[in-house]
């Protein structure tokens, strides 16, 4: 695992969200084989930056199990950078700072709290986990007021945090209807570095978020079945083919629809497994499976992917 500090080319490019796959036992215990399996798929395309969170229901995910996560993390590949998600509530993350300071990760993750918060109380408590756990922050933004009912000074705290070093990158996973029309990524964008904001909801918004925004990169849970194309989106957005990338991008688009429609993290999850490229097992609660006339569409949906996808790990 790579714990040299982030430098801005490391939000460069692709970065794969996988879930996590799960063994069929009373705790649903992760398999890590079937944990190999997967992202062996994913580094055999160059994609060799994951982010563990959503996709892989850290939110619910009990202390044994994260720290399994954590210490596999360690173990992998001295060129892979490994970034695992905490939180999102403050109590939670000081129960993982003890886990994760001894580990030396360069950066963690912030899953979006949805709790009692505000500007103040938001910065303090991100400060006191990073101190506590030796190690600097992804944001994950999902929503103007990821750090209370007020976006503005929300914002403020984020441009003090990237100013100080404190943050190293952001997230930004905040949904609209014309991704290219964002007065808050704009907002955002006057407080930070754009190198420093990766777009962050997938191939949906990603070549907008490139193209207009001038971010550096984006993340793919759908990219984990066809790590290839992911890549290839990048490289043509990079090289300014914008309608090339275009055309890659419309492969995604069926099992995108079928992510939005029934929860992002859950419908990967099935996916991933449908598509062979490694067995996910059950999903966590609070989350439950998808019934088999969903999971018949979501099959339906990997086609244009699978068509492309390139050789299985």
């Amino acid at each position: 695992m790579k714990r040299t500090p982030l430098a801005e080319a490391d939000l460069q490019g692709v970065i794969a969200v996988p879930p996590l796959p799960r063994n069929h036992d009373t705790h649903r215990s992760i398999n890590l084989d079937e944990l190999n399996r997967l992202t062996r798929h994913i580094a055999a395309a160059g994609i060799t930056r994951f982010m563990f969170g959503g996709n892989a229901f850290l939110y619910h995910l009990p202390l044994r199990d994260y720290e399994v996560l954590l210490d596999w993390m360690c173990d992998a590949p001295d060129d892979w950078w490994l970034l695992p998600a905490a939180g999102p509530s403050y109590g939670r993350l000081m129960d993982q700072a003890e886990l994760l300071r001894p580990r030396e990760f360069p950066a963690v993750m912030l899953l979006p709290s949805a709790d009692p918060r505000d500007p103040t109380g938001m910065e303090q408590g991100i400060r006191e986990f990073l101190d506590a756990a030796a190690t600097r922050a992804i944001i994950y933004l999902k929503s103007e007021d990821a750090f209370g009912p007020d976006p503005a000074r929300g914002l403020d705290v984020i441009g003090r945090l990237c100013a100080d070093g404190q943050c190293v990158g952001i997230k930004y996973a905040i949904v609209r209807a014309h991704p290219a029309e964002d007065p808050f990524l704009k907002a955002l964008l006057e407080r930070v570095d754009s190198a420093l904001v990766v777009s962050g909801i997938g191939e949906r918004p990603a070549i907008v978020h490139m193209r207009d925004w001038g971010l550096p990169g984006f993340t793919t849970g759908s990219g984990c079945i066809a790590p290839l194309l992911s890549h290839a989106i990048f490289r043509e957005c990079r090289d300014g083919r914008w309608d090339a990338a275009e055309e890659i991008r419309r492969r995604f688009l069926p099992l995108e629809d079928c992510r939005d429609a029934w929860n992002p993290a859950r419908v990967l999850h099935h996916a991933v497994e449908l598509a062979g490229i490694a067995r996910t097992g059950p999903v966590l609660p609070f989350l439950s499976a998808l019934d088999p006339e969903r999971l018949g569409k979501v099959r339906a949906a990997l086609p244009p992917l699978l068509e492309a996808a390139g050789p299985r790990a």
